[in-house]
């Protein structure tokens, strides 16, 4: 758990990341800056996470995250509203737990599965700017919709919520921010139960050039619950290291992923684009 209190003493700093055009690849921790009104921020990518596991169903294995995209719509000067899932979840699998919770109602006879992205659903609201002597700071919520199924292993059957603050400041080339809220996580087992976790993150970007920027950040939750969470509400972090490559509108990354938890991948790669256009006027 080292990690994680290495999670928390960078939290509790304020720090986090990202772009003028709000949260983009590669990372996960949300900018309070927002997409321009009448603008559509389309992001793209691939993940490659060794070791994954998925306590519930007990599956364990190396997974293929193919197609995960999000769209960001800005719907006025201080608001946009988020689609973010996957098509493609495929885990090759390296070794099966048949006492977890879940285990029999897997319909996984194979050493591998497939399945879609859970979708999450959001918005989020700037209530200030960021001026020489002030952060930027932005509200949060979203709901995680029950996509993927269990019979798969990859999926948990259950509808998440979320809320959270996102605070940011640039100091000459660097872009330092924050985020912190709160997630509401149903047990999958029992439907009389849930777990509230408290949710982190923490980025720090720093532009090279003009086009090139270094990014690395630290994201994750902590459970709440006295004992023994929930199986799949556990305590999670993850660290990524990478960089970004903007030509016009258009921006590449990759990053390199650590887990800090036995509940994480171990490692894992990333690789994406982002593109940010004008899609519609907004009176």
């Amino acid at each position: 758990m080292k990690p994680l209190a290495i999670l928390l003493a960078l939290a509790a700093t304020g720090l986090a990341v990202n772009t003028a055009h709000a949260q983009s690849r590669p990372l996960a921790t949300e900018d309070p800056e927002t997409v321009p009104a009448g603008h559509l921020l389309v992001e793209a990518g691939y993940d490659l996470l060794g070791s994954s596991v998925f306590p519930a169903s007990g599956l364990e294995g190396t997974l293929h995250r193919i197609g995960t995209f999000g769209f960001s719509v800005g719907v006025s000067p201080i608001a946009e509203i988020q689609l973010d899932g996957g098509l493609v979840n495929r885990l090759a699998i390296a070794s099966r737990d048949p006492g977890a919770p879940l285990a029999s109602m897997l319909e996984v006879p194979g050493d591998s599965t497939t399945d879609v992205e859970d979708v999450r659903i959001g918005a989020k609201v700037r209530f200030l700017n960021e001026t020489e002597g002030r952060p930027a700071m932005a509200v949060r919520f979203s709901t995680r919709l029950p996509n993927a199924g269990n019979e798969s292993g990859l999926g948990l059957d259950t509808t998440d919520f979320h809320f959270g603050f996102a605070v940011a400041k640039t100091v000459q080339s660097l872009r330092v921010a924050g985020t912190f809220g709160f997630g509401i996580l149903p047990d999958p087992v029992r439907g009389d139960s849930q777990n509230d976790v408290i949710e982190l993150g923490a980025s720090v970007a720093r532009a090279v050039t003009p086009t090139v920027e270094i990014v690395g950040e630290l994201n994750g939750r902590v459970s709440t619950r006295a004992g023994t969470p929930p199986v799949g509400t556990e305590s999670r972090g993850m660290f990524r290291f990478g960089s970004r490559f903007t030509h016009g509108p258009v921006r590449f990354d990759g990053a390199l992923v650590v887990g800090l938890t036995d509940y994480d991948p171990s490692w894992g790669i990333t690789t994406g684009v982002t593109w940010v256009f004008k899609a519609f006027s907004v009176q």
